[in-house]
């Protein structure tokens, strides 16, 4: 199945299941599968070595008819048969179904467990494109709009570019911004394996004074119907000029013109966990309007029981040290 025909049938795929990010796990030295399913779906399977053991997974897939209990039993049956030929210890995934929708428990039904690690933003918010630009200013929050509209007052301006030179500068800067906020942020080969693979869908959205100080930074992805604020990054001056917010902005007008249909920024908190390491971009994000959606979390396929139960107590320890 060809990715437009996948994008056609399941309007829900976004770039983590596309040829690109296939491309960009080869480029860092994944190995990656693609499965079609006998026609009945699609998944792009990337298969990574790690110390604590081999494993698979499938970010925002496998693109099914998760309500057909028959397809979806076939497709599992044929994933572990995949992990056992690449002697993976399990198989990741966190497929694009919805949380309390009538398929929420269809992973549990299967056989599956509940991964003790997220895969992708499993809590998001997602703008609808397809509203006009007066309608998208009146669903933001008051304050929001109103730092949408003072960034415009004192001049700032926001470019976007896919140079080699723009990418390493948004690195250098995401480096500082992980120390200031302790998160860990994504290496340097891993962003211009992005901007190889993706090429211009892959762009650094810059936010900058009206003397040319830089403020804020943001890497937006675009495939299917869907743009991505997939990483980000600022300097010292964002807190006190809303230089993100009219980043932000810029995006969305440029995904809308361009025909995208949907926005997603890219993870927030779950509710009721203040101490969640988003809990301080979710009032920015949210702030924008859009829906707050929630996906079910990923599941794992375990393939061997004992190097399983050595991944899960090392992963146990790095969620509660990360504050996920």
């Amino acid at each position: 199945m060809k990715w437009e025909q996948v994008v056609a049938k399941f309007p829900e795929a976004n770039f983590l299941q596309s040829p690109s990010y296939a491309k960009m796990n080869n480029l860092i030295g994944a190995k990656t599968i693609v499965e079609d399913f006998d026609g009945k779906g699609y998944a792009l399977i990337i298969v990574r070595d790690a110390k604590r053991g081999r494993y698979a997974e499938i970010p925002c897939g496998p693109l099914i008819d998760w309500e057909n209990k028959t397809t979806a039993r076939l497709v599992i049956k044929k994933l572990s048969e995949i992990a056992k030929a690449e002697k993976c210890v399990f198989v990741r995934i966190r497929p694009q179904i919805l949380a309390g929708s009538k398929t929420a428990n269809v992973l549990e039904e299967l056989g599956l467990k509940k991964s003790p690690m997220h895969l992708a933003a499993e809590h998001t918010v997602m703008i609808n494109l397809t509203k006009t630009e007066e309608e998208l200013l009146a669903e933001m929050r008051r304050q929001t709009r109103y730092e949408v509209r003072r960034a415009n007052k004192l001049g700032i301006k926001v470019t976007c570019s896919n140079s080699e030179k723009i990418f390493k500068e948004f690195h250098q800067v995401q480096l500082e911004t992980a120390r200031r906020q302790n998160f860990v942020p994504p290496n340097l080969d891993t962003l211009m394996a992005e901007r190889e693979a993706f090429k211009d869908n892959a762009v650094i959205y810059v936010a900058e004074t009206a003397k040319g100080e830089k403020i804020a930074y943001g890497l937006i992805i675009k495939d299917g119907e869907e743009g991505d604020y997939y990483e980000a990054a600022s300097t010292p001056l964002n807190r006190k000029l809303p230089g993100a917010y009219a980043l932000l902005w810029q995006a969305m007008l440029d995904l809308k013109k361009a025909g995208y249909k949907r926005f997603n920024l890219w993870g927030i908190a779950p509710a009721g966990q203040p101490n969640h390491r988003y809990a301080g971009v979710t009032t920015f994000k949210t702030g924008f309007g859009g829906e707050i959606v929630e996906y079910v979390p990923a599941h794992d396929l375990v393939i061997s029981r004992a190097g399983y139960l050595k991944d899960l107590i090392v992963e146990t320890a790095r969620k509660k040290r990360r504050h996920l």
